[in-house]
């Protein structure tokens, strides 16, 4: 179970942009959290991912509070947890080809023999031929590096998946194929997911129960 409880974060003490907030999911559980733009969802959508460290309160993974975020988690849970962010080209190194860039969290935790059977299997599941593969963030499209920034986030068989307005900049049919693919994998896998966005017909189609963001936090 991931429970977040009591959740205050920002990115400066003195104004918290995320206050007191309490969040939980089960495993194989898909949760939406629905809110407007500016709220404070990404910010605790980073906090579950272990990419930031709240000023107060417990993030916990099966009853065991964390102390540890960043590089300093636990790796364990590090990567247990995939994430995928609402601009890819933010999230992506524009160096890499795509097959480097999905690649990469199997190359960070010294699993490179995996790497040419887990990236061709992920590409085909996500819609990226060979030619993509090829080719850097600046040669594909939005939708394109998108799909690879997902099949980045599942290489490691994550239990846990944080998608984080996941589909706001793509096109229905992109955004149709990718979230089948979350729920293909989540069948598989039973992973947990927390769908962070504000379109409240794509959370309410896709998610097993929607948290509206004024129902989990102090005003």
């Amino acid at each position: 179970m991931l429970e977040l409880t009591g959740i205050t974060a920002g990115y400066d003490r003195r104004a918290p942009v995320v206050r007191d907030a309490h969040l939980s999911l089960h495993p194989g559980e898909s949760v939406g959290l629905l809110g407007p733009s500016g709220c404070g969802k990404s910010t605790l959508a980073r906090v579950a991912a272990l990419l930031h460290r709240p000023d107060r309160g417990t993030v916990a993974f099966d009853g065991r509070a964390v102390t540890g975020f960043r590089h300093r988690a636990p790796r364990s849970l590090r990567i247990g947890v995939g994430v995928v962010f609402q601009q890819p080209r933010l999230s992506a190194d524009p160096r890499l080809r795509l097959r480097d860039l999905v690649a990469e969290p199997l190359r960070a935790t010294g699993r490179r023999n995996e790497i040419g059977s887990a990236v061709d299997a992920l590409a085909a599941r996500v819609g990226l031929g060979a030619d993509l593969l090829a080719r850097r963030p600046h040669e594909v499209s939005d939708g394109q590096l998108q799909r690879a920034c997902l099949a980045r986030a599942l290489v490691l068989r994550p239990r846990w998946l944080v998608c984080d307005e996941m589909t706001a900049m793509l096109d229905a049919s992109t955004t149709a194929a990718l979230v089948g693919v979350v729920e293909e994998y989540r069948a598989e896998t039973g992973a947990g997911l927390l769908a962070v966005g504000h379109d409240p017909v794509l959370l309410a189609r896709w998610c097993d129960r929607t948290t509206r963001w004024d129902e989990i936090v102090k005003h």
